[in-house]
């Protein structure tokens, strides 16, 4: 008799699993960029300037939970799984970071490539947001990234489904012992 509890899922399977999960950091990364795009929106209406650029949250949440997917894919979650979960986390915050300003520039020398530009007009174009920008985006991003991997770690201490039952699921009367 086989035992289930080793048994590899299928490939819909994985990709269903996969699915979710890109849409959950999706609608968590969207829900994150999409207040700052509030409030700075907020902020310029102060000023008098109009400011509606929510598209452009949807798509750098789009783009950065699939970052986050093939970071994972590659093993990047995976080498700092031993420590205390603070260490995973900060350094999976860190990592994948980086790994989405990696990413950032690999899209523009490729943009700039199709479109023939030279190399000194790539860099020009990727440096044209300016240090402080960059510098607050892979700020906020880290702050996003921080209860986003503290959220993951404890769900894969917990077990499979389990945070999400203690999250979703009716809590039993006080006194009473927790639901398995």
């Amino acid at each position: 008799m086989p035992d289930h509890g080793t048994e590899h899922p299928s490939l819909k399977q994985r990709a269903i699993e996969e699915l979710k999960e890109f849409w959950i950091t999706t609608l968590y990364l969207f829900l994150f960029l999409g207040s700052f795009t509030f409030y700075r929106r907020m902020v310029l209406a102060e000023f008098g300037v109009a400011y509606l650029h929510y598209g452009v949250a949807v798509i750098e949440s789009l783009i950065i939970a699939k970052v986050v997917l093939i970071g994972r894919a590659l093993g990047l979650d995976r080498q700092v799984d031993r420590g205390p979960l603070i260490v995973s986390v900060l350094v999976k915050s860190v990592i994948f970071v980086v790994l989405v300003l990696l990413f950032g520039v690999l899209e523009h020398i490729v943009e700039g490539l199709f479109h023939r530009e030279a190399w000194a007009t790539i860099v020009r174009k990727m440096l044209d947001v300016g240090v402080n920008e960059l510098f607050a985006r892979m700020i906020v991003l880290l702050i996003a990234f921080l209860p986003f991997f503290a959220f993951w770690e404890i769900g894969q201490v917990l077990g499979r489904g389990r945070l999400i039952a203690l999250f979703f699921s009716r809590r039993p009367p006080s006194g009473e012992a927790p639901m398995a």
